[in-house]
């Protein structure tokens, strides 16, 4: 799943593990006392989640904090979907050892993917760890925190089959006013070998629509102006309401799929836009891209991953598709939304068994396609997936790092040939704060999803502006603010 929103993606899940750093408003500070820390490693999923848990306790008397020496209570959300993010949430435990020998009261859990797939196992290792709450149970916090204060370790880690925490309000933490996410389902039913995501976050289930067209609604009102509708496998989204409770009153219920969604979501206003991630590529359908073409305000922009461009290694990561059929969805993105539609990839390096022959499979497809942009890491194998079980981690870690370099070179190739083509061009942007290298430009987003660079004259955060690419890099759109078109 996708997980920022640098132009070109470059990361393994050690980079991607980024701090949350809640803001804490004038109601949270009259209302509330104790404080709460969070921070979040991994997927957008996991921050998002972290939107839920802030809010959850918030409810129940702690407003959040950015400052880790105020907390009382210090939550890490985990990733587990690579060794690298479970080796950085324990190294950051190690550097809370001594803040948890100097203050006693402050209590520490682990949530999310990590605390799921370790379960009571976290608690024997990190010592420091005073509760382990898995994806699905973050409505039992204030009981676990009840528990861990009369002395005792608590767990929940059950996976549910409907929890969807649609009727709970997200906290938006270190939000930028414009830019949100709303989770519309969880967990996955996609049995990819390399992947230990269905068993941290359960079974598939979707969202009512209706509560998350109000959440959308509400943050226009509040002056967002971009959401990001957020699954493990957005297309699969499918919601089916009883007789009783259907809006369209249907003998049979009412059934919303995912592109019934996405114009959903559109309608609330031409002014909101809205993205989606992530897709898998045996679900997104002509539908769905029909209905991206008929609104404006739906970002002309796909993440589709493929993993790998050889159809054997496709069959053993039991992706379902083969290298022809993901050369077709492709082809059939271009037809319908046109070839300056934005597409990016997620690729592994070095799977089980990959031959030199595979690897230049990935890179020649990566040549057709010439991605926008991608997120691209080495092959870690994750303790009781199925490949973990059947297939043997062969293939040298030298040999993974040479070839992910020459991933990662040639998508900065096609990065950058794909930007030059946007040199010349006027795209509608939709500003999203200073530019990161100086307060004289300003910064945001195209349809396609990359970053454009310009001065900043007399425009805002929130405003939508034209401009007119001059230049780039293989990151990065520059330009300039053209008025009346």
């Amino acid at each position: 799943m996708e997980l920022v929103t640098n132009s070109l993606k470059i990361l393994n899940e050690e980079d991607k593990a980024v701090l949350d750093l809640p803001r804490i408003s004038e109601d949270e500070k009259s209302t509330t006392t104790r404080k709460l820390y969070i921070e979040s490693y991994g997927c957008q999923m996991n921050f998002a989640d972290s939107e839920i848990v802030a809010s959850i306790m918030r409810e129940n008397g702690f407003t959040t904090t950015s400052k880790i020496e105020e907390a009382e209570l210090i939550l890490l959300n985990t990733c587990a979907i690579r060794d690298n993010a479970e080796q950085k949430v324990r190294n950051r435990l190690q550097h809370l050892v001594p803040m948890k020998n100097k203050r006693k009261n402050v209590k520490i859990g682990i949530l999310g993917c990590m605390a799921e797939r370790l379960k009571t196992k976290l608690l024997e290792e990190e010592k420091i760890v005073d509760m382990v709450v898995g994806p699905d149970s973050y409505r039992d916090l204030p009981n676990l925190i009840n528990e861990v204060e009369d002395g005792h370790k608590a767990v929940n880690v059950f996976l549910s089959r409907e929890e969807t925490y649609a009727d709970i309000t997200p906290i938006r933490l270190n939000s930028n006013g414009v830019t949100a996410m709303i989770s519309i389902m969880r967990g996955c039913d996609n049995m990819c070998s390399f992947c230990v995501v269905p068993y941290t976050r359960g079974r598939e289930r979707s969202r009512d629509p209706h509560s998350i067209v109000k959440e959308a609604t509400d943050l226009f009102v509040q002056g967002y102006k971009e959401v990001t509708l957020l699954g493990q496998n957005v297309d699969s989204y499918k919601w089916k309401s009883s007789p009783e409770t259907s809006v369209a009153k249907s003998p049979d219920g009412e059934t919303v799929t995912f592109a019934n969604l996405l114009e959903m979501v559109a309608q609330v206003s031409p002014d909101l836009r809205v993205r989606f991630s992530t897709s898998h590529p045996k679900d997104i359908n002509d539908e769905v891209l029909y209905t991206i073409k008929k609104y404006e305000n739906i970002c002309n922009y796909v993440h589709l991953p493929a993993q790998s461009g050889s159809s054997r290694i496709l069959e053993l990561m039991n992706r379902t598709y083969d290298r022809d059929w993901y050369i077709s969805k492709i082809d059939r993105i271009r037809e319908i939304l046109g070839q300056e539609c934005g597409i990016s990839q997620d690729m592994i390096a070095g799977f089980c068994t990959e031959t030199e022959e595979d690897h230049q499979a990935t890179l020649s497809l990566m040549d057709y396609v010439k991605y926008d942009n991608g997120y691209m890491f080495s092959y870690s194998e994750r303790p009781n997936t199925p490949a973990a079980k059947k297939l043997k981690d062969d293939v040298p870690e030298e040999t993974k790092s040479r070839r992910l370099a020459e991933v990662i070179a040639r998508q900065r190739e096609h990065s950058l040939e794909r930007n030059m083509l946007c040199v010349g061009k006027t795209y509608k942007v939709l500003v999203e704060g200073f530019s990161k290298r100086s307060n004289e430009q300003l910064s945001g987003k195209n349809d396609q999803n990359k970053i454009v660079v310009f001065p900043k004259e007399n425009f805002r955060k929130g405003d939508y502006v034209n401009v007119l690419i001059t230049e780039c890099s293989s990151g990065t759109l520059i330009g300039k603010v053209v008025l009346g078109e």
